[in-house]
């Protein structure tokens, strides 16, 4: 049986990318198998996305490698 994610106990980060801030970020939590939970740094009570691992890879190395419209 797998133990609910809950989100108020992730360890949630940010990009080293963000604007320092801590606003108008998207933050990401790990250490959850097999998926990686996304939400809105400025909403952090708010709704949040349960991405798989894998399809969170290709996202970004397209993202690396410049293959997304901009």
């Amino acid at each position: 049986m797998t133990t609910p994610f809950d989100p108020s106990r992730a360890c949630w980060r940010a990009s080293s990318h963000s604007n320092g801030d801590g606003g108008s970020c998207v933050e990401v939590a790990d250490g959850v198998p097999g998926v990686l939970p996304v939400r809105d740094s400025k909403v952090p009570h708010g709704p949040f996305l349960v991405i798989p691992a894998a399809a969170w890879t290709g996202f970004l190395t397209a993202v690396r490698a410049g293959e997304l419209p901009r």
